[in-house]
């Protein structure tokens, strides 16, 4: 007999302690994005109810991470948390080289200022802002290769975060020289969270070795992605995601990693790779810039916590209602008339801000707009991705980014479904008054990231 699934999402887990949230009124959130000038970065904390700007590092610890705490080393060098930490790592990423880092971003600095350079070129699926800066810091250029689907927020396609292959192959075939690597990112952060194929994966990895170029996965959400591979693609519904996991991994040749997404601890990443020249520089930027290769920025016990979530992040029950959790508020805003990407990924819902207020240009940031909408009527901190985040370019220029998104980033474990039921509420409330909401202009702006410190102003 089959099993009949209920339809209530329930968390796979309790609530072992609790962290007040402070409410506030809609004239004390408006006069609070008037002082920081409209940028949600700069909001304190204690300002927002539901914060949801990021996934990164904003997630809850289990027991067994909190107790792995306790017995973090902290040698300077050769630490046990360190061997903890790498076999974790080696467990799901079978890599040669692991050099583990502060946060993703240092990764991404260490490899790129080892590869990169002027004149060469980095491919990518969708390039995210910290990559994207960090190769473009170094004078080369990165390039974004979605598929046309990743490109359109209302087409459904199960893999929209896959790469245009026929693109990247023409790439090669131009400009091998000056391409150092490829970069595949899982999910596609920047293109709404979408995930990447197993196909895919192996049809860029082909396309790699047919040019000699080594591929990189940029994989701080790939047990989300490896749970659609399971969920979405042929011959992979009875495979674990663990084993999902290890062969994307088996199909590059290097990784970088935020442990601040899935592997479910607040700050750490790494970098791990195979070229044993290549792992050579890094480490040796790494003490330059991070510490001594077995603790790279990270305390003992952040390696402890890291090793343990690795763990619990590839646990079926834990993803299911993860993505499950995800997809609720992706249904509940499409049902509502609110215009999302389709389908839902598997951290985050993303508003499609510019078919939401077509009356505001993209060079008035309809995604800047939107999010500042969402907090002042409710409380909830977002995140714009676009024409803010991307639209710079290293030479001064300014062009409207593909797509101007607003990213309600779920953090794990944390919220509660009448969290998330209250976030539908706001959403729809500032939805219904779509074309009363006005653009936005910049009044100051660094040349690099600017989304972090610029500030705005509500056009007139």
């Amino acid at each position: 007999m089959t099993e009949e699934p209920f339809h209530t999402i329930i968390e796979p887990f309790r609530i072992h302690s609790v962290e007040p949230m402070r409410l506030t009124t809609r004239a004390q959130r408006v006069s609070a994005l008037a002082a920081v000038g409209y940028n949600l970065f700069e909001l304190p904390a204690d300002d927002v109810l539901i914060d949801l700007l990021t996934d990164s590092g904003t997630g809850a610890m289990s027991a067994e991470q909190w107790a792995s705490i306790q017995r973090g080393n902290e040698a300077y060098a050769g630490a046990p948390s360190f061997y903890r930490f790498r076999d974790a790592v080696t467990g799901l990423f079978p890599f040669a080289h692991v050099l583990p880092t502060h946060q993703g971003r240092a990764a991404e600095k260490i490899l790129f200022t080892a590869a990169g350079g002027p004149g060469l070129i980095v491919p990518n699926n969708t390039h995210f802002d910290t990559t994207r800066a960090n190769v473009e810091f170094t004078g080369a250029q990165a390039v974004d290769l979605p598929i046309a689907e990743g490109l359109q927020p209302a087409a459904r396609h199960p893999f929209k975060g896959n790469m245009d292959v026929a693109a990247l192959d023409h790439l090669l075939t131009e400009r091998a020289d000056s391409v150092p690597l490829v970069m595949l990112t899982v999910t596609n952060n920047s293109g709404g969270g979408q995930p990447v194929s197993m196909a895919n994966v192996r049809a860029v990895s082909d396309v790699c070795r047919k040019f000699g170029k080594p591929l990189f996965l940029d994989a701080c959400r790939i047990a989300e992605n490896a749970w659609f591979i399971r969920t979405r693609e042929p011959g992979y519904a009875d495979v674990p995601v663990a084993d999902i996991v290890r062969e994307m991994a088996g199909l590059a040749d290097g990784m970088t990693m935020s442990a601040k997404k899935d592997p479910l601890a607040n700050i750490g990443g790494w970098l791990a790779l195979n070229d044993e020249n290549l792992a050579e520089r890094c480490r040796n930027l790494e003490i330059l810039t991070e510490g001594f290769p077995t603790y790279g920025g990270l305390a003992g016990r952040d390696l402890e916590a890291i090793a343990q979530g690795l763990r619990e992040a590839v646990d079926h029950d834990y993803l299911r209602y993860r993505v499950r959790s995800v997809e609720y508020l992706g249904a509940a805003l499409e049902q509502a008339g609110v215009p999302v990407v389709v389908p839902f990924g598997g951290h985050a819902v993303f508003i499609d801000a510019r078919a939401l207020l077509p009356h505001i240009e993209p060079l008035a940031y309809p995604g800047q707009a939107l999010a500042c909408a969402l907090y002042a009527e409710g409380g909830v901190r977002t995140c714009e991705i676009g024409t803010v985040m991307f639209g710079l370019h290293p030479d001064g220029t300014e062009t409207p980014a593909p797509m101007d998104l607003v990213r309600l980033a779920i953090p794990r474990r944390t919220y509660t479904q009448s969290h998330i039921d209250y976030v539908i509420e706001v959403a729809t409330r500032v939805a219904a008054r779509a074309d009363d909401l006005p653009g936005m202009r910049i009044v100051s702006q660094p040349r690099q990231l600017r989304h972090f410190t610029a500030r705005f102003a509500p056009e007139s």
